[in-house]
């Protein structure tokens, strides 16, 4: 089914669930009801009922009922005082009624069964044949409209598919995630806190997650510093002029976060572009030193309305694993190609890979809303483009998704259960060095202005966290594991500090162990760090601390396997060497 039928399908399935209210809550005020990415909901004002969730499959039931009576729809137009007649009562409607009329279209009136609605249109032909798989998911609360200053309606959500099967599997993959929630996760397994004190979005990283944190970060700077990246460092807060100049200061507005000094104003920084500009400034580069590489895993800051922050993967501290390149136009298909192969090592290492794509982002037609002329864009656009067919990328071109000083190139990934999500980044940018009027000397003596490249392969080092927890269920590869061995001993009295001194040796080789030394049952020790998701677990009694070969639990398996330490010490720094999932 394409794109724009399922949309028909999941707007025809919001008519059937108003429909469906309305019968069983006659007094409900309708609103709207789109379809969305996933599937589709409908806004509803329920005056004093409280709907629960508890209540949703009876008006799934009652959906199901319905649609064997609609055959088909039916429209018309009327005028506005016909309109306004049939909807007296809903000032909602009434409210959306007007809006057509400022804008001068007609107002149109849809019909299926004995439902009739305001309506532009899309909806699937034959609803009793088509809408068969559709379930009810949720009930939140929405503002009308958006704003806070508007009355809280009931939103519901529901999704629809074309066949049971997809629809089996997305009810199976909402599941999935539930137990997958890197918010559950991380408190479970100690990796990072939340602190109302601290405020929202302002995670905080416990030791597990630190050690998460800083073995990506490690990886990431092993990728770029063998191909010619340098390391740089900025602070966090610059003046205000800084981001006039970039554009940041009208693009972000009041989501900058601004700190009043004695004497000057400043921001917290929140992009790291604008300061990696003054550092290339700074130098007086030829083009023999082109192109220059600058890397900074660094921590930018955005105020984010409080109702989109969420866990790690929407955040106001956002580390990126931040790059810029200065190079010239004939450069950028090579740079990009270097680019895009760190991209596919560091993912496939993460087992990200399968069915990616890549979104060639461009401007869309409202061009006041981005900066530089038009002949800049298409030169930006076209070298991406050009660099994205050479390289034989799965890309499709999307109107409208470009950074507002550039295009890009955004790689879009799927998990262990099927979600895409959007990562890594690669944006090519003419306008910041005009704006900051950077050059080099090229061969003739003259002064010529670079390109600028910004690449960013895991997004921000919070968000991705947050994915690949859901992505590895918490239980990570033994390379990433905060704990990569467990030793349990038999007896707190007697085997721990033999144990404790198995672990030393085992730290000697760069492992990271953790020795349970709780007065617990063994059998507890084993669940434990069975939850715990630690890779491997030694249960250590007199045999073990004796000499004899060790037992060992492999996460996942059932069996355990006898080996000794030598060979036990030569996997694990195997396995680690070679970053195995």
């Amino acid at each position: 089914m394409s794109e724009q039928n399922l949309e028909h399908l999941r707007h025809t399935a919001a008519h059937l669930l108003a429909a469906s209210v309305l019968e069983l809550y006659p007094n409900v005020k309708l609103t709207l009801g789109p379809a969305i990415e996933d599937g589709f909901y409908y806004d509803m004002d329920f005056g004093d009922v409280k709907l629960s969730e508890e209540e949703l499959p009876k008006i799934e039931k009652k959906m199901e009922e319905l649609v064997k009576h609609w055959s088909e729809f039916t429209h018309r137009e009327v005028s506005v005082d016909e309109a306004r007649q049939i909807f007296v009562g809903n000032e909602y409607k009434l409210e959306l009624i007007d809006g057509i009329v400022e804008r001068g279209e007609a107002i149109t009136l849809y019909t299926c069964g004995n439902f009739t609605d305001l309506c532009r249109g899309g909806h699937c032909e034959e609803p009793k044949k088509e809408l068969r798989n559709f379930k009810l998911l949720s009930v939140a609360g929405a503002y009308w409209r958006g704003s806070e200053e508007n009355a809280m309606l009931t939103r519901v959500y529901g999704t629809a598919f074309p066949t049971k099967e997809e629809l089996t599997h997305y009810i199976w993959q909402q599941e999935e995630a539930k137990k997958r929630d890197h918010k559950k996760l991380g408190r479970e397994l100690g990796l990072f806190t939340l602190s109302p004190l601290i405020g929202s979005g302002l995670p905080l990283m416990q030791p597990r997650g630190m050690i998460v944190r800083k073995v990506i970060e490690d990886y990431l700077w092993e990728l770029h510093k063998e191909k010619g990246y340098d390391r740089v460092w900025t602070p966090h807060i610059a003046k205000e002029d800084l981001y006039v100049t970039s554009g940041h200061a009208v693009k972000f507005g009041d989501e900058l976060f601004r700190v009043q000094g004695k004497e000057e104003k400043f921001f917290l920084k929140p992009m790291n572009c604008p300061h990696h500009m003054q550092i290339f400034a700074d130098n007086q580069f030829s083009y023999r030193d082109l192109p220059v590489r600058y890397f900074e895993p660094a921590t930018v800051y955005r105020d984010e309305k409080s109702g989109q922050l969420g866990g790690l993967t929407r955040v106001r501290s956002i580390t990126q694993d931040d790059g810029h390149l200065f190079c010239r136009v004939s450069q950028i298909g090579d740079e990009v190609a270097t680019i895009v192969s760190v991209i596919k090592q560091f993912y496939t290492t993460m087992g990200l890979m399968r069915d990616y794509w890549v979104r060639l982002s461009v401007r869309g037609e409202d061009r006041t809303q981005y900066l530089g002329s038009d002949e800049v864009w298409e030169k930006a656009e076209g070298a991406l483009e050009n660099a994205a067919k050479s390289m034989e990328l799965n890309y499709r071109r999307v109107e409208g998704e470009a950074a507002f000083y550039g295009p890009k190139l955004d790689f879009m990934f799927k998990d262990a259960i099927g979600r895409e999500w959007q990562l890594a980044t690669i944006q090519c940018d003419f306008n910041l060095p005009e704006r900051f009027d950077l050059s080099y000397v090229n061969e003739s003596g003259e002064r010529e202005r670079p390109v600028v490249i910004h690449r960013a392969i895991s997004g921000s080092l919070e968000r991705f966290m947050g994915i690949i927890i859901e992505h590895f269920a918490g239980a990570f590869p033994l390379w990433l594991a905060p704990v990569q061995v467990a030793i349990l001993p038999v007896s707190s009295d007697n085997h721990t500090a033999g144990a404790e001194e198995m672990a030393q040796k085992l730290r000697g080789y760069g492992l990271r162990v953790s020795v349970d030394s709780a007065d617990e049952s063994v059998g507890k020790k084993i669940r434990n760090a069975a939850k715990a998701k630690i890779p491997y677990v030694l249960v250590v009694g007199d045999k073990e601390l004796g000499g004899e070969d060790l037992m060992v639990r492999v996460r996942g398996q059932e069996e355990q396997v006898s080996m000794s330490m030598d060979v036990f010490v030569s996997r694990l720094q195997q396995e680690i060497s070679s970053r195995s999932l």
